[in-house]
């Protein structure tokens, strides 16, 4: 027998495709808009042609000061993978030591990395700036991206994933001679994979997103991540460009969402997988 649709379902889904959509599409239609209509109210649903220009003034030579698009896509994209395979690759480690290695106060250690999520952002960044400072990181690329490799978060959700690895495993991997590096690169990163994956795609958005960090470590233009350009851009003295603003904000969409749909697959499937 045929199902009849849900139609419940399938509005609740376009009220919220609309919602979520909707904004994006203003941002785009602005972009190619005049910023004294803008300023004035007088922003239209549908998109200018003629206005499509802004796009390769934005990427070529900024507006308001701010360094051209591109450059700045370059520094937020390093940035992004940086932190998204600095923290998967730190966490993978530390989880791996925490569940397969056996030392005294192995799990007080966790408990103590496990702690710091208690601990928010702000309560760190004074710290954590003075220990930049001592290494000369402040104004350069390390320092935006090395303080923000560590996560607490990551080290969890790794310890879960390598806890549900039987035991068997374990012992048959012991007996065939493999060690502690060839079980990690045989055995538990393949097993974790989509895990991987999808934590992948969250760190890299979470890096790509960054705003505060960037803005007290680095203030030499030339390391301007494109959220901090879109801020540099809105005027303060001055009319803003606000065509500038909404086209770079569209083309800052852009690199989330290919990642994004490039690895929806395996991002699924690393949430919804259940115990190996």
């Amino acid at each position: 027998m045929r199902q009849r649709p849900d139609y419940l379902a399938h509005a609740v889904l376009i009220l919220g495709v609309l919602l979520f959509a909707m904004p994006v599409w203003l941002i785009f239609a602005g972009s190619t808009q005049d910023s004294s209509a803008i300023d004035r109210g007088e922003l239209s649903l549908l998109p200018h042609l003629s206005g499509l220009d802004v796009y390769a003034r934005v990427l070529t030579r900024g507006a308001f000061g701010a360094q051209p698009v591109w450059h700045m896509l370059l520094v937020s994209f390093g940035m992004a993978m940086a932190i998204a395979v600095g923290k998967i690759a730190i966490s993978v480690l530390s989880a791996y030591a925490v569940v397969f290695f056996r030392f005294p106060f192995r799990h007080a250690a966790f408990w103590l990395i496990f702690i710091t999520l208690m601990l928010p952002v702000e309560v760190r960044i004074i710290p954590t700036y003075t220990v930049m400072a001592g290494f000369h990181l402040i104004n350069s690329f390390t320092g935006l991206w090395v303080p923000l490799i560590a996560s607490a978060t990551a080290t969890l959700l790794f310890r879960q994933v390598f806890t549900a690895i039987p035991d068997e495993l374990v012992e048959a991997a012991r007996i065939d001679g493999a060690g502690p590096l060839r079980f990690l690169r045989d055995i538990v990163l393949p097993v974790s994979g989509a895990n991987i994956a999808a934590l992948f795609v969250i760190l890299f958005v979470y890096g790509w997103n960054q705003y505060l960090w960037p803005l007290l470590v680095a203030t030499e233009p030339r390391l301007d991540t494109i959220v901090i350009g879109i801020v540099k851009m809105i005027g303060v003295d001055t009319q803003t460009d606000w065509a500038a603003v909404m086209a770079t904000s569209v083309i800052a969409l852009l690199p989330p969402v290919v990642v994004v749909l490039a690895m929806q697959r395996w991002f699924v499937a690393g949430l919804t997988e259940g115990e190996k």
